[in-house]
């Protein structure tokens, strides 16, 4: 991800300067199989009026003994960073909207981790509130204090069922049924993260290698894959989040463009 909003104005900039080359974000959640389905049931009216979304990430702890970017809440470190934008990305291609409005909280429980003077500034805990623009409700939690422990759940409530992706698997639940129904197994014993990265390598494979030149590609087999405006909603999402934890307050999502860069410019040297 940009390490600012410039940053990632520019690189949205160069995509659409050359659109014959494949410009994509690497969230391989988008391709594991468990949440394709998930977002075609959702579509199909399996849960009817979406209302809720919950996304649940626990875990140990993401920090490496010996001093690294991942240290530093400035250099792209911490839970909200490294899979929080990972999430925000997920529930807005899942349910087809943006968050309009957030609240949260981070905190960094974990000051050291190891031998030296330096200290942790990245956040270990995440809570934060989305509210999408077509009124669904999300909520985010990304808890790295749990070590031994993984726990990755995303569900979408509605007026008439819910769906929940609990690992790497599926599972659904219709009003008035008696219990949930097994929707997809995966006997695979990778992560959600690691499943997702070789459905997604797979599709990239696919969209070269129906071209001669192998150098060109076709669009159908990615289409699903983040863009670099998509990259660029969750950044301003994720600069929201880190203002509502500072203020205590609801934030808007303002999203970045090249006019609102040339207005924070000129009111910067104005003062």
């Amino acid at each position: 991800m940009a390490a600012s909003c410039a940053d990632a104005l520019q690189m949205v900039a160069a995509a659409r300067y050359y659109p014959q080359l494949l410009s994509i974000m690497a969230n391989a959640l988008r391709f594991l199989p468990a949440f394709v389905l998930m977002r075609k049931l959702i579509e199909e009216g399996y849960c009817g009026a979406l209302q809720v979304c919950e996304a649940r990430v626990y875990g140990g702890s993401l920090l490496s003994q010996s001093y690294s970017w991942a240290w530093e809440e400035l250099m792209g470190g911490g839970g909200l960073h490294i899979i929080g934008w990972c999430i925000i990305d997920l529930l807005s291609h899942l349910i087809g909207s943006h968050a309009v409005r957030v609240h949260g909280i981070l905190r960094t429980f974990m000051r050291r981790a190891g031998p030296g003077i330096r200290s942790v500034t990245s956040d270990d805990y995440a809570c934060f509130q989305m509210l999408m623009s077509g009124g669904v409700v999300c909520s985010v939690t990304l808890n790295f204090n749990l070590p031994g422990s993984t726990h990755h759940e995303v569900m979408v409530v509605g007026s008439s069922g819910h769906l929940a992706v609990r690992g790497t698997e599926l599972w659904g639940h219709r009003h008035g049924d008696t219990r949930e129904e097994h929707l997809l197994s995966d006997n695979s014993a990778a992560g959600p993260a690691v499943r997702g990265l070789i459905a997604m390598v797979t599709q990239l494979r696919l969209a070269f290698e129906t071209q001669k030149d192998r150098c060109s590609w076709e669009r159908p087999p990615v289409a699903m894959a983040a863009s670099f405006e998509d990259g660029l909603y969750v950044h301003t999402v994720v600069e929201a989040v880190k203002r509502a934890s500072r203020s205590g307050e609801w934030e808007s999502v303002e999203l970045a463009t090249k006019e609102t860069q040339s207005n924070h410019i000129q009111h910067t040297v104005s003062q």
